[in-house]
Parts: structure tokens; C-alpha cells; sequence
């Protein structure tokens, strides 16, 4: 099953409305991903409480939503050519 057409958006208003209706279970599967995708992007799902983070790491483990390159994280020591 591949990612939805505009993962990188989030579905219908403001991150805080979706998050509402994440927390209130009023979403569609492809409505949670898309949420899920903007977090990562944002860098919000690694800021909020730790379901969050767990569930985007569970997500991007089984292919669903990427990290964008602009978010990896560099091992220390790795020199950029």
C-alpha cells in the first residue's frame, strides 16, 4: 500500500483541529497518515507526548510516511562534502 497522493498535508484546518480529531478518533485512515506525515515533517511528532513519536516511528518502520532528507540527523564525526 503506498502513501497518499499529499501525505505532506494536513487534512482540514489547523495541526491543532487535526490532532483533535485524531485524539477523538474521528479520522480516516488516510486522514491519520496524512496527520502523521505533517508531524514528521514539522518535527512535531518528536516534540509531543511519546504515542506520538511511537506512532510515526511505527509508521515510517512500515513504509507509510517518509522522513524528509532535510530531517536525518548526521552521525557525529560525519563531515558533509
Amino acid at each position: 500500500m503506498g502513501m497518499p497522493k499529499n501525505a505532506d498535508k494536513v487534512p482540514d484546518g489547523s495541526m491543532v483541529d487535526a490532532i483533535i480529531a485524531y485524539e477523538q478518533g474521528a479520522m480516516i485512515e488516510s486522514e491519520v497518515i496524512a496527520l502523521f506525515q505533517g508531524l514528521v515533517n514539522s518535527g512535531l511528532a518528536w516534540r509531543l507526548q511519546g504515542s506520538y513519536g511511537r506512532t510515526a516511528r511505527a509508521l515510517i518502520e512500515a513504509g507509510r510516511i517518509t522522513v524528509p532528507l532535510s530531517k536525518l540527523v548526521k552521525p557525529k564525526g560525519v563531515v558533509s562534502r
